[in-house]
C-alpha cells in the first residue's frame, strides 16, 4: 500500500459494528466512526426515566464503542431528513413500522456522502448475511450497496468472505484473509470474537436499538397518525410515544398518563404545549392531553386521571386542570372503574 487506508465504520452502538471496526483496526487501516441520530433509539432515555431500567447503565452506546476502539466519533443528526425514509420506505416495512431496508440504505448512502467530503476511502458496516430478515439478506446486501451510491467501498468485515470481493480487497487495503465468514443469527461467533478482542460489558448482542421494531410504539405512532389525519411527526411526538400510557377514550383525543416519578418529571416538560391533569388530593400520575377537549372531555379525562391515583377507591378525588395559556381549574370527580376504560382505549 502506498498509502495507509482510511475507513468510516458505521457505529450503532451494537456488538456487530464494534466488531467489524476493530478487525479494521487491526488491518492497519485508519478508521473513524460516524453514528446517525434518528430520534428513534431507545437507549439512554428510557434507561434514564424509569426505575425498572435503573440497573442499566446510563450510557450512549456509540460512545461507549468508539471509546473501546480508541477512535474518533462523529455524531449526525438527520432527523428531519430521516422523515421520508420511514413516511415513504420504497422497500417497505418490516413487521412494525420499521422501514430497515431504506434506512441502511440511506445511511450508507450518507456516509458515502461523508467519505467523499473528508477524503476517506471506504466505508465499514457490521452487516452479516442472514441475520436480519429485511435488510441482511444474501438478495439485499447487494441492493444497500447498489441504491446507496456506495457500491464495492461498501465492505462488511465480519461476512467479507461470503461476499463478492470489494474495492478495499482488490486495491490490497485489507486482507480478505483476515476477514470473517459468518452468516445467520447465531450471535455466538461474534461473542467468540468479543471475547478474543477483550470486549466486554457490550451491548445486548441480539439487540436493537430502533423503538420503530417495537411492536407497542409502532401501534402507538400509527394512531397518531389516524387521528391526526396525516403522516408525519416532530421531535416532541417521538420523545412521548416513549414514555407513559397511551389512552384514546375519544377519537379527538388522548391521555397520555405517567406510570411513575421518573415519568412525571419528564413529561412536566410539556405542560406548556399540552392540557395537564394533576391529582391534588391524593398522590397520583401527570397527565398530558393530546387532541382538542370540551368541557364533558375533560371532565372524563380527570376521572380516567383519578382512577390512576392512589384515590382510585374513593368516592371523590381532587384533579387540577391546567391549560395551555396557564388557566387552572379545579375538579372533584368520582375516578372512572377499571371496567369502564375498555380494552380498546388503550393504545
Amino acid at each position: 500500500m502506498s498509502h495507509q487506508a482510511k475507513a468510516v465504520a458505521l457505529i450503532s452502538g451494537g456488538l456487530d459494528s464494534l466488531l467489524a471496526a476493530k478487525v479494521m483496526l487491526e488491518q492497519g487501516v485508519h478508521v473513524e466512526g460516524i453514528n446517525f441520530y434518528t430520534g428513534f433509539c431507545v437507549e439512554g432515555h428510557t434507561h434514564a426515566i424509569r426505575k425498572q431500567d435503573k440497573a442499566k447503565p446510563k450510557r450512549n452506546n456509540a460512545l461507549w464503542s468508539a471509546e473501546q476502539l480508541g477512535i474518533k466519533l462523529h455524531i449526525v443528526d438527520i432527523v428531519e431528513e430521516y422523515k421520508d425514509v420511514l413516511l415513504n420506505p420504497k422497500h417497505g416495512y418490516g413487521a412494525n413500522m420499521n422501514p430497515c431496508l431504506d434506512c441502511k440504505i440511506f445511511m450508507v448512502h450518507k456516509a458515502q456522502q461523508w467519505i467523499e467530503e473528508n477524503g476517506f476511502d471506504f466505508i465499514i458496516t457490521g452487516e452479516v448475511v442472514g441475520q436480519r430478515p429485511m435488510s441482511q439478506r444474501k438478495d439485499t446486501m447487494p441492493v444497500v450497496a447498489r441504491e446507496s451510491g456506495a457500491e464495492d467501498r461498501l465492505l462488511r468485515p465480519l461476512c467479507a468472505q461470503n461476499l463478492p470481493a470489494t474495492l478495499p480487497e482488490r486495491e490490497g487495503w485489507v486482507d480478505r484473509d483476515r476477514m470473517y465468514g459468518f452468516s445467520g443469527r447465531n450471535r455466538k461467533p461474534q461473542m467468540a470474537l468479543a471475547k478474543e478482542f477483550g470486549f466486554e460489558d457490550y451491548a445486548k448482542p441480539a439487540g436493537g436499538c430502533c423503538f420503530l421494531t417495537d411492536e407497542s410504539y409502532s401501534a402507538k405512532l400509527v394512531d397518531l397518525w389516524d387521528a391526526r389525519g396525516k403522516r408525519e411527526y416532530e421531535m416532541d411526538d417521538i420523545m412521548l410515544l416513549k414514555v407513559g400510557r397511551h389512552i384514546r377514550p375519544r377519537p379527538h383525543f388522548k391521555l397520555i398518563i405517567g406510570r411513575e416519578e421518573g415519568e412525571n418529571k419528564f413529561m412536566q416538560g410539556y405542560t406548556k404545549i399540552y392540557i395537564s391533569l394533576k391529582t391534588t388530593s391524593h398522590a397520583g400520575p401527570l397527565t398530558l392531553l393530546d387532541g382538542v377537549a370540551n368541557d364533558d372531555d375533560l371532565l372524563l379525562a380527570a376521572r380516567i386521571t383519578a382512577r390512576f391515583s392512589q384515590g382510585k377507591g374513593d368516592e371523590k378525588v381532587s384533579v387540577e386542570v391546567r391549560r395551555t395559556n396557564g388557566e387552572v381549574t379545579s375538579l372533584d370527580v368520582t375516578p372512572l372503574p377499571a371496567s369502564e376504560i375498555p380494552e380498546a382505549w388503550y393504545v
